[in-house]
């Protein structure tokens, strides 16, 4: 299976970016960029999950949304993925201790808009993601004050570091976050399927 899996050597900074992207929009690739940028990484991959255990409803079918994701793509640091389908796993948590240990020595961080802050913590174990890998929150539309005072963002405000610390998050012994404020792209993949553009089958 390794060989199936995008290449990575220690040392190196990945930025994990992980969602339905069903669709994929241009603000999926702003926070990416950004992420690139603030976090001083060395590649971003998004990683386009099989299904998402919050939604009731499943998302389009897997080959659909990778396509369109690599479509709407075109940076030689961003890699579209499809690693989780690949090594089996169903939640963040699971994949984040499997891609550990699978590459030893690469400096991993999950990203995520700040709207998902506001939610994470009713993500299976989403602790255990705290304390296993450094965290980069990009400010989303409408969404930072609920992600400044969520949960997560409470629990762990001991473990936030301001943002012109942001290069050296990936480095950083977890539980470290970083929340930076990005000029807003409004864009979502919700608005995109209720506006009839996305009509990939599930």
């Amino acid at each position: 299976m390794r060989h199936e899996l995008p290449l990575a050597l220690p040392g190196q900074r990945i930025g994990l970016l992980g969602g339905s992207f069903d669709p994929p929009h241009r603000g999926h690739l702003h926070i990416s960029l950004a992420a690139l940028k603030r976090f001083r990484l060395d590649r971003v991959w998004w990683l386009v999950s099989p299904g998402n255990p919050l939604k009731t409803r499943g998302p389009a079918a897997l080959e659909a949304r990778l396509a369109a994701s690599r479509a709407l793509v075109d940076h030689p640091r961003i890699l579209v993925t499809d690693i989780e389908a690949r090594i089996g796993t169903r939640y963040t948590a699971e994949t984040v201790s499997r891609l550990r240990a699978l590459y030893p020595g690469v400096h991993f961080v999950w990203l995520m808009g700040a709207d998902n802050l506001a939610g994470f913590h009713r993500w299976q174990n989403w602790r255990s993601i705290m304390q296993e890998v450094p965290v980069g929150v990009l400010a989303r539309p409408g969404e930072r004050i609920s992600a400044r005072v969520s949960r997560a963002a409470r629990i762990y405000r001991y473990a936030k570091i301001p943002a012109a610390m942001g290069p050296r998050l990936a480095v950083m012994a977890p539980p470290a976050w970083c929340f930076v404020n990005l000029p807003m792209v409004d864009a979502s993949s919700t608005a995109i399927r209720n506006s009839g553009a996305w009509s990939a089958q599930g």
